[in-house]
């Protein structure tokens, strides 16, 4: 495994339970800003034995990145319900599950109403 990946792997590892990461911020925490793209390949990559939480990434938009109703769809989607994370029409809103969620409402605090 090279580098680049390992720190891949590395970032996407480090997602807790109960939260996500959209590709492109696995990227930037990997030291690969604007490779998000790379961030998919390299999931598809996964070396045998590695365990990874690979259903805590996904795109963006908080939606995730599988055709609705595939296998993979339906898998990922019972996985982050799992771990307590809210699957509403195949997004997560990133808002209250993001890996930064936490640091924005500590910053800020609620959100005005």
């Amino acid at each position: 495994m090279n580098d680049v990946a390992a720190r891949v792997y590395a970032a996407i590892a480090a997602i807790p339970q109960g939260r996500v990461a959209s590709y492109g911020a696995i990227a930037a925490r990997a030291g690969l800003p604007g490779r998000a793209r790379l961030v998919g390949r390299l999931l598809g990559e996964v070396p045998d034995g590695m365990e990874l939480p690979w259903y805590r990434v996904l795109r963006s938009s908080g939606h995730i990145a599988m055709p609705p109703g595939s296998r993979g769809f339906r898998e990922q989607s019972r996985r982050l319900r799992a771990e307590g994370v809210e699957v509403k029409n195949g997004r997560v809103p990133l808002s209250r599950f993001g890996l930064d969620a936490d640091l924005d409402h500590e910053l800020w605090g609620p959100p005005l109403q």
